[in-house]
């Protein structure tokens, strides 16, 4: 695996910052690793795996990320590929959660199945959200707070690299 992927897309930051921890755990391991918004994503042809992230909002992946892999389907299913969520759900990380937080994918693995997936809790952080997000957050009676785990981000990451090596 020597050129990765690891592109995102978010709301206000959060999935942001999983995703350049993922990929400098990436980098550590000998990878050359590039972290880009899926927007900014023109070609994806060059690169040996592509990791990609999403927030979740009201149960989905970000349109954004869905059109990726949509636009993408073709190329990405002849490289490993691998993909992650962030999430404020997964705070109470239980298995039943966890299954909850899961089939919020399968719109997505409909359209490529991923070798790989890393479910994560998130970061709610009311100063970094417009006024759209504040307001769902907030009908919901969410409070802030900052639930993700590094230790098992940087756990999925390092296996990660094994995972893109042989898929």
């Amino acid at each position: 695996m020597n050129k990765i992927l690891v592109t995102f897309a978010t709301r206000a930051g959060s999935t942001y910052e999983v995703a350049a921890r993922v990929a400098e755990v990436l980098r550590a391991g000998g990878a050359t690793v590039e972290v880009k918004p899926v927007a900014a994503v023109h070609e994806v042809k060059d690169y040996d795996a592509v990791v990609v992230g999403s927030a979740i909002r009201m149960g989905h992946w970000l349109p954004e990320a869905v059109g990726f892999v949509k636009t993408n389907r073709e190329t990405l299913s002849r490289i490993p590929t691998a993909y992650f969520l962030v999430s404020g759900l997964l705070r109470n990380d239980t298995p039943e959660t966890r299954h909850q937080v899961l089939a919020f994918l399968d719109p997505v693995r409909a359209l490529h199945e991923p070798v790989s997936i890393g479910l994560f809790a998130g970061k709610l952080d009311y100063s970094t959200m417009d006024g759209l997000d504040r307001s769902i957050a907030e009908s919901v009676s969410s409070a802030g707070g900052d639930w993700r785990n590094w230790k098992a981000i940087d756990e999925w990451a390092h296996n990660l690299q094994s995972v893109l090596a042989h898929a």
